[in-house]
């Protein structure tokens, strides 16, 4: 199969391809992901997880692809250690130490500094644990200067303001857009700081250009408001029966099966193999 033949398939995780456990896909979804790659086609995890937090996900469906973190922040192949094209964005950590002091400012919650198998949090209370992949905190995750030695790829916040995404606009505008900042979907009342410019578009443009894939064969699929850039990236872009009112409106199509009745895998079965 030649370049101009082999599609780049972006697939969010949470409220997409996994179902509503957050932990599992099928094993229909996993058996058309393997028949789509004998294809020759690539099927790239494009998520605003954590790379630590996607790992289970891209080990249980034995890709073997590159994968997209942190909403673009973090490009990498974790099947090939040898892999060149590895890139990364990072937040000058000064931006930590300077939310560390402002925080009441945005009236936070709490925080918490990711790194690409770590993560500091500046309080344990009240803080659900699922959100970070773990069944306990650890003192070690307690953010303490000492410990912020690196630039982190993201910072998630916690928030009690009721409109997260008119703070996340505050946000960015008190930074002089030095940062890009988002709101999490659901219920939770989180933003998610990256460095500026980097959404899951730029980490997928990225790809398209090293893999010389031409911007017609990129097909996404998602479900969030942090999908809208990919969105409007992908010439065919496919927002999920549950997708959000935010991301509706910059789908090509919106498929009529959830996240729990595999929905991707359904379509990408009638795109391919039939």
């Amino acid at each position: 199969m030649t370049n101009t033949e082999t599609k780049l398939i972006a697939i969010d995780l949470d409220g997409t391809t996994l179902r509503s456990d957050g932990k599992t896909v099928s094993p229909y979804t996993k058996y058309i992901f393997k028949q789509i790659e004998a294809q020759g086609h690539i099927i790239c995890i494009t998520t605003g997880r954590p790379y630590r937090m996607a790992m289970p996900i891209y080990k249980a469906l034995e890709l073997k692809s590159p994968m997209i973190n942190f909403n673009g922040a973090l490009i990498s192949n974790p099947t090939d250690k040898t892999w060149q094209h590895q890139k990364a964005h990072y937040i000058d950590r000064s931006f930590v130490f300077e939310l560390l002091r402002h925080q009441q400012n945005f009236d936070l919650e709490y925080f918490a500094v990711e790194y690409r198998r770590k993560f500091f949090l500046n309080t344990f209370k009240d803080v659900p644990t699922d959100i970070f992949g773990v069944d306990a905190f650890h003192p070690y995750n307690r953010l303490r200067a000492d410990r912020i030695t690196d630039n982190p790829y993201a910072v998630l916040l916690s928030t009690r303001v009721k409109d997260k995404f008119k703070l996340a606009k505050q946000m960015q505008e008190h930074y002089n857009g030095k940062i890009a900042v988002s709101g999490w979907g659901g219920p939770n009342n989180i933003l998610e700081v990256v460095p500026k410019g980097v959404t899951k578009a730029s980490g997928l443009e990225y790809l398209l250009k090293i893999l010389d894939i031409p911007l017609e064969n990129l097909y996404a699929f998602g479900d969030e408001h942090n999908d809208i850039e990919m969105f409007k990236l992908a010439p065919n872009a496919f927002a999920m029966k549950n997708a959000s009112a935010l991301l509706r409106p910059h789908a090509s199509e919106i498929l009529p099966w959830t996240n729990d009745e595999d929905g991707v895998a359904r379509q990408l079965e009638a795109l391919f193999l039939k």
